[in-house]
């Protein structure tokens, strides 16, 4: 089994737990737009591949996926996410296995409108949700919301955009601010959104933050939920955690795989407060959170492996262990001197990387 995380980014962490999974037989590689992403540096092969609105990104992912036979593939960037739904058919035809959900589940999930509507449809507790200036201003003066209120783009990631409002006159300066902010961002696909659209307003909830993995298998069927409290947070991700079993949260887990029936893992917020459990947001992938799950005893990689390879995963992977804390730290990874003419751009002809791992002496020196 070889399996291929794309937009790797710094996720070394997702890189050594699949490599932990695979054992020797099998490889892990990582592909990003960057030739400096760390995590390009840990796999055993690394590959550079076009900006994500590149018309030629889809032909070369499946190009690589097709020459390295890659069986399973991660995708842990939520701007790829739509592409790589639009284009399953071809992936599966070529025998690899996308852990991607389905075009509607990433677009509930994607546009925050859309995630509110769903929720507020189904039940959920949810924050109450502006989708213009002059909605959210109604809203104050008959006090259905108050301050403070959250700003954030309607289809947005980790924390890019996000800002706080405390009094009425700050709120049309801010929205106002946030809007041309968005649309001079490098952010993809507005969906052609009215200006007025693209930025939600939010009440603010209260409680304690939680961060949950819920898992589904290939199938879109519910396994588990892994909750853990979120102690910290750095740049949108989480950053110290505690992991925890609440019969309420893993309800919810329950009821949103099912609801939904995504493929694989799905990153979910939720703010805790008193018996209510309020979700903020869902992301279909791995999220900044996983690496708490594994710290205390689960093994998602090792389950996704096993249902692609048509087997039953060890039910000890999908369980945690209670009150387990874990905190991330940055290390340096040094890239190769011979990377230097990749550093800033992706060029055709040097997209691999020949990658060494001193973890585990394996070297690769194929080029193209």
């Amino acid at each position: 089994m070889n399996v291929l995380l794309t937009c790797a980014g710094r996720r070394n962490y997702l890189v050594q737990c699949f490599r932990d999974v695979v054992g020797p037989e099998g490889r892990v590689l990582a592909a990003d737009t960057c030739a400096h992403a760390p995590a390009l540096r840990d796999a055993d092969v690394a590959f550079i591949l076009p900006p994500l609105g590149d018309p030629g990104y889809i032909d070369r992912l499946l190009a690589v996926c097709r020459d390295e036979r890659v069986g399973l593939l991660i995708p842990l960037n939520d701007f790829e996410l739509p592409l790589l739904a639009a284009n399953l058919a071809r992936f599966l035809a070529i025998g690899t296995t996308p852990m991607i959900s389905s075009p509607a589940v990433i677009e509930r999930c994607f546009d925050k409108w859309a995630t509110f509507t769903f929720l507020r449809a189904n039940g959920i507790p949810t924050p109450q949700t502006y989708l213009t200036l002059d909605a959210a201003r109604d809203a104050l003066v008959c006090g259905e919301v108050a301050f403070p209120l959250v700003l954030k783009p309607r289809w947005g990631s980790g924390s890019f955009g996000i800002e706080y409002v405390w009094a009425m006159d700050e709120l049309a300066l801010v929205h106002a601010l946030a809007t041309r902010r968005y649309t001079r961002s490098i952010m993809p696909d507005r969906r052609m959104a009215a200006p007025d659209a693209l930025i939600l307003i939010q009440e603010r909830l209260p409680g304690a933050e939680h961060g949950l993995d819920i898992v589904n298998d290939l199938a879109g069927r519910y396994v588990c939920t892994l909750a853990k409290r979120k102690l910290m947070m750095r740049s949108g991700e989480t950053d110290r955690a505690a992991t925890t079993r609440h019969a309420g949260l893993e309800q919810l887990g329950a009821q949103l795989g099912g609801l939904l029936g995504h493929v694989g893992i799905l990153d979910c917020d939720v703010f805790l407060h008193g018996d209510t459990c309020a979700v903020l947001e869902m992301n279909p992938r791995f999220g900044g959170g996983y690496p708490f799950s594994h710290a205390a005893g689960a093994n998602v990689p090792a389950a996704l492996v096993a249902w692609a390879r048509g087997e039953t995963p060890n039910p000890a992977w999908l369980t945690i262990a209670p009150c387990v804390t874990a905190s991330k730290y940055d290390r340096v990874a040094v890239m190769e001197p011979h990377n230097a003419a990749t550093l800033d751009t992706w060029r055709e002809g040097e997209d691999l990387i020949p990658a060494t791992n001193p973890s585990c002496g394996r070297r690769s020196t194929r080029r193209r």
